[in-house]
Formats: C-alpha cells, sequence, structure tokens
C-alpha cells in the first residue's frame, strides 16, 4: 500500500533562517525547478531508493538532483510523516563530503531539542 504524500518542511534555524530556501533562491530558476520536482517525487513517492535517493547512515537522506553540467544535493530527515529539508548543495566531488553531511547532523540534532 502507498503511503501518502510526505510533507515538506524547511530546517528552521534559531535565528528563523531557513537555510534550504535561501539556498534554493540562489540558484536560477530552471535548477530549482529540476529540485523542486525531484523533492515532490521523493514526497508523493515514498520510500523511494537510487538513483533518486540515497541513504547517508544515522537518518540522513540525500536527494540526488542532475543538473546537466552540475549535480545538487538536498539532505533531510524523516520525522513524523515530514521529510524535514535540512542542507542543500552543489557537489564538487565524487563523494558527498563529510563536512555536508556532518553539516545536516548537527541540524538534525538541533531539530530534536
Amino acid at each position: 500500500m502507498k503511503n501518502s504524500k510526505l510533507a515538506a518542511r524547511f530546517f528552521r534555524t534559531a535565528r528563523g533562517n531557513e537555510p534550504v530556501r535561501e539556498w534554493l533562491k540562489s540558484l536560477p530558476s530552471e535548477e530549482r525547478k529540476i529540485i523542486g520536482v525531484d523533492i515532490a517525487d521523493v514526497q508523493y513517492a515514498w520510500p523511494v531508493g537510487m538513483p533518486l535517493v540515497r541513504n547517508l547512515g544515522d537518518g540522513i537522506w540525500e536527494v540526488r538532483s542532475n543538473l546537466g553540467d552540475r549535480i545538487a544535493r538536498v539532505l533531510f530527515i524523516l520525522q513524523e510523516n515530514q521529510m524535514i529539508l535540512l542542507h542543500g548543495f552543489i557537489k564538487k566531488t565524487g563523494k558527498t563530503p563529510q563536512s555536508d553531511i556532518e553539516l545536516a547532523k548537527r541540524r538534525a540534532k538541533a531539530l530534536r531539542r
């Protein structure tokens, strides 16, 4: 049986900033659209695996978006029936950088407080 849609929520810092929303706004509209469609695909088809979603361990997942000549990642956790978007970045290396995973883990930890 298919799950109902996951709600997507932006992680919000103590100061009220939404880093993923701000990052998305900094991208060209065509790239924002591709990433948005990929996030919506995850919302409506969860659970999803490769090539769209990969489990990075410790409850952190990544949405994998191909932007043509660039690759974007949005790291998220699942909380109740929501995907909380923790961190977004343009990938510059073959492997998701540990520093990006650590940042997502810190934000996830802040959420649980």
